[in-house]
């Protein structure tokens, strides 16, 4: 039998979360049989599957040749079941069942890195969310949970062979071959299924559980890559003792690997026992990687392993509920990042990323619940909405909780659902059963969308020394969730004395139910106020410390309070927060800069010698893409990139010699540890980047001398930077200089092709001339982002030049890579705020492309960016 892959092709249908039905069988055991040749792989299952609700035996496949099928042992005809393009239907299938069949498939000619593809020389698989379904037949759904054992078999030019589980044989094979035999003796979706072949490296060493289990623990790379590794292995063993400590979630196999790749859509895959990682999420080396990429690789190795219990143990019931495990892991490794680096600057730094990413995504056409109730492309859910905004909605139900009942909340949760697929729902009320903390309330979190507004007002009564709060919240309307609702807000508060500058105890009444405890207050109402008694002075108050929750706040601060904040708010976070508000003030609304500059000046030499990272972080000046999200109508790039200049140059000339004397004083390599380092190095980068704005004739050889005599990435890119980005004399010889050292090191040569195409003079020559590159390549993603990314640094030249090569990337990409495809064109969602005629002109082109493009990804996400 040599049946065609995909003889009809049906019209896509949107998926609702309130058509849920659970699988019509389940299935008991897969076993797997994969063989791996030259111009095509055969894979060849047995399903054992029982009956469980009324109706047809469902196989989901895409891009299959189905060579054989067989049920209960006898051959099946074409006119025993019916086939098209997305699915096998076997109708009047009995209680039980055992299915087996063959399929061809060609991951030499798969681009799509979805399902079992060859990157170079590599044979890797990516299944979540529905990639096993182009590797065979199956109920491709993660609520379907099943044993796997897995054969691989391939030359032996290929002598890595790997599965999930536990190896349980290895052999020879004919002409040339050999196999491996794998076991998983943990049930679970195909989603989680992985195998890697190739020529690979192998990193070892071994974790001793709490439970007394001496886990193998193995990272696989190219063999130059190995000793970058090493990073990746302290930081999953780190992950593993965190894990039992803070969650006492013991690792549950004998053994866990790691496989880097460099033709890798995602970051990385929780895959059971088998995580694959894109190579930028694995490979540090301070000579090689930067600070920030050395702490998003021990983030990303935490988020993985972390998985291993909220994702993999416990699992989805369906794609709806991404957000339980992506928000609930990345909350998770957030914590353990705090607790690798300043926790105030590990919290500026997820908010970061939550306010340039999903509050944009919240605010505009892409707009969506953490968890969706409908979808066409599940790809394209995989968004900052349901990862950060997902990982903030268990921040809050944890601020509001306290440690120790939350750890009770989690701990019901795992006795609970352990070995299920489970729902929102599920978590929420494990959480509640386990604290004694009614939480149903933050469902609501989960299923509308936008960023609600909390308004606030204060008001000081001198003569009863009182001081009250009033709050207000609403959510901007939305056409597909008319009945939109209050949602439970804890704001975290402290009041300072405006003349001391201490901080108050807090007395307070509710004038409604909740009444502040802990320093949190549960705002959960669509109007309601608080009174603080005991308030001599009248105060400053500072909100929503910590950012306790993901709101917009209107507060009707004086520059002259954001300063005082900058200069007397014991946490970091609101330090930053109050000066992002007053240079936003300053940036979009022309706000004299006098009362910031004066305020950074004051406060920087204390905060830089408590915690040089956090100081770094007081010269975040908001990016000219995020001060863009925050203009709804008539943007003009031009406009703000010239005010965002304007204010560096002032803050250049202000600092003085205080900038050199600062730089020629830092010494990371006397820090005791990283940390202290990085932030070290980051200042270092500052005050040379602000001296080169001074026009300080050292500079540039101070940036020379930097990049040539140091053996650390930060240092050496922010001095190429420097020299770069201000054409320096020096600047073709050290970028060149740059490319020969790492022309060989595909994650350094990235940050060679960004920092060109991030240049803020840089023309569509620019562009050109790196697309055209030798080392620039479609076929991988962190190329492509390498150069697209550093445009979109820019607005003024991504909405310029720039919004031809998304398109084009969009156009090409429909058909190569459609994942990649449609998140870069996400870059151009907030098309609808520029101002005439650029807007009409950039509609007409978007407009162009819904001919251009076919696949389920980029139509998707193209026809709700025009839904304006």
């Amino acid at each position: 039998m040599n049946i065609a892959a995909n003889p009809v092709v049906e019209a896509d249908q949107t998926v609702y979360l309130k058509d849920y039905q659970k699988p019509t069988f389940e299935v008991l055991s897969i076993d797997l049989d994969i063989s791996v040749f030259d111009d095509h792989t055969q894979v060849k299952s047995k399903l054992l599957m029982k009956r469980q609700a009324v109706g047809d035996l469902v196989l989901l496949g895409r891009d299959l040749e189905l060579k054989s099928i067989h049920l209960n042992d006898q051959a099946l005809s074409q006119a025993d079941y019916q086939l098209d393009a997305e699915k096998l239907v076997i109708s009047n299938a009995p209680d039980a069942v055992t299915l087996e069949i063959t399929v061809v498939i060609h991951p030499e000619t798969n681009t799509m890195l979805e399902g079992l593809y060859k990157a170079g020389d590599l044979y890797v698989t990516q299944n979540e969310p529905e990639g096993f379904r182009k590797i065979t037949y199956y109920p491709d759904r993660p609520d379907v949970l099943s044993v796997f054992t897995t054969r691989v078999e391939a030359d032996k030019k290929y002598p890595v062979l790997l599965a999930n589980g536990n190896l349980l044989e290895t052999g020879e094979a004919e002409n040339g071959r050999h196999y491996a035999i794998w076991q998983d003796p943990t049930k679970k979706p195909s989603y989680l299924f992985a195998c890697v072949i190739g020529d690979l490296a192998v990193l070892k060493d071994h974790y001793v559980t709490s439970e007394g289990r001496n886990v193998a623990l193995e990272i696989y790379a190219i063999e130059k890559d190995i000793p970058k590794c090493h990073i990746a292995m302290q930081a999953l063993k780190h992950s593993m003792q965190w894990d039992e400590e803070h969650y006492g979630r013991p690792y549950d196999l004998d053994n866990y690997m790691i496989v880097a790749v460099s033709q890798f859509n995602m970051g990385a895959m929780e895959n059971k026992g088998l995580n694959i990682f894109n190579t930028s999420c694995v490979l540090a080396d301070e000579e090689y990687t930067t600070d920030a990429a050395i702490m998003r690789v021990q983030s990303v190795i935490a988020h993985e392993y972390f998985h291993n219990w909220t994702g993999n143990r416990i699992t989805c019931r369906d794609w709806f509920q991404l957000c339980l495990k992506e928000g609930l892991t990345v909350f998770r490794d957030q914590s353990f990042s705090e607790d690798l680096q300043s926790a105030a600057v590990q919290r500026i730094d997820d908010v970061a990323v939550l306010k340039a990413h999903q509050f944009p995504e919240d605010a505009g056409p892409l707009s969506h619940p953490p968890r969706p109730d409908h979808f066409v492309e599940i790809n394209n859910f995989y968004t900052a909405t349901v990862y950060e905004k997902g990982a903030e909605i268990n921040r809050m139900m944890s601020t509001l909780l306290g440690k120790e009942k939350f750890r009770k909340g989690t701990d019901e949760y795992f006795r609970r659902h352990d070995g299920q697929a489970v729902t929102v729902e599920d978590w929420v009320a494990a959480l509640t059963a386990g604290s004694g903390v009614d939480l149903s309330a933050f469902l609501k979190w989960y299923n509308q969308p936008g960023t609600p507004k909390l308004e606030a007002q204060g008001e000081y009564d001198q003569a009863t020394q009182t001081y009250r709060l009033t709050f207000k919240q609403s959510l901007k309307a939305h056409a597909k969730y008319p009945n939109l609702q209050a949602v439970p807000i804890p704001v975290a508060l402290a009041l300072f004395n405006a003349k001391t500058g201490e901080q108050y105890t807090l007395h307070s009444e509710s004038l409604f139910e909740n009444a502040v405890k802990d320093g949190v207050y549960l705002f959960d109402q669509a109007e309601a106020s608080i009174e603080f008694t005991g308030v001599s002075e009248k105060p400053v108050v500072s909100l929503l410390r910590n950012f306790s929750a993901p709101v917009n706040l209107q507060f009707n601060y004086s520059d002259e309070e954001l300063a005082f904040l900058l200069k007397y708010e014991t946490n970091g976070f609101n330090q930053w927060q109050a000066t992002q508000t007053l240079l936003e003030r300053i940036l979009l609304e022309g706000h004299d800069a006098k009362v910031y500059l004066d305020a950074i000046q004051q406060t920087l030499p204390f905060v830089i010698s408590k915690d040089p990272l956090l100081a770094s972080r007081l010269f975040d000046v908001p990016t000219e893409g995020y001060l863009g999200s925050r203009i709804d109508e008539n943007y003009q790039p031009e406009i703000v990139h010239e005010a965002r200049e304007t204010l560096l140059e002032s803050l250049a000339r202000g600092l003085g010699d205080f900038c050199k004397e600062t730089y020629l004083a830092l010494d990371p390599v006397a820090q005791k540890d990283f940390s202290q380092a990085m932030g070290v190095r980051a200042l270092k980068n500052i005050m040379l980047s602000m001296m080169a704005r001074q026009g300080d004739p050292e500079a540039f050889d101070l940036a020379t001398a930097q990049y040539n005599e140091t053996g650390n990435m930060s240092e050496r890119l922010g001095a190429l930077r420097v020299l770069v980005w201000n054409d320096a004399p020096q600047a073709k010889e050290v970028l060149q200089d740059f490319y020969n050292r790492f022309k060989d090191e595909p994650l350094s040569l990235d940050q060679w092709f960004m920092l060109q195409a991030a240049h803020p003079n840089a023309g569509p020559e620019t562009i050109q001339y790196l697309t055209n590159h030798v080392d620039y390549d479609l076929g991988t993603p962190n190329r492509i982002r390498s150069v697209s990314g550093g445009l979109n640094a820019n607005p003024v030249n991504a909405w310029g030049f720039g919004i031809q090569h998304f398109i084009d990337l969009a156009k090409y990409l429909d058909e190569k890579n459609p994942i990649v495809g449609s998140r870069l064109l996400q870059v151009l969602t907030r098309w609808y705020t520029l101002a005439e005629p650029k807007r009409s002109a950039v509609k007409a082109q978007l407009e162009g492309l819904k001919s251009e493009v076919k696949s389920k990804n980029v139509v998707e996400t193209l026809n709700s960016m025009l839904n304006v």
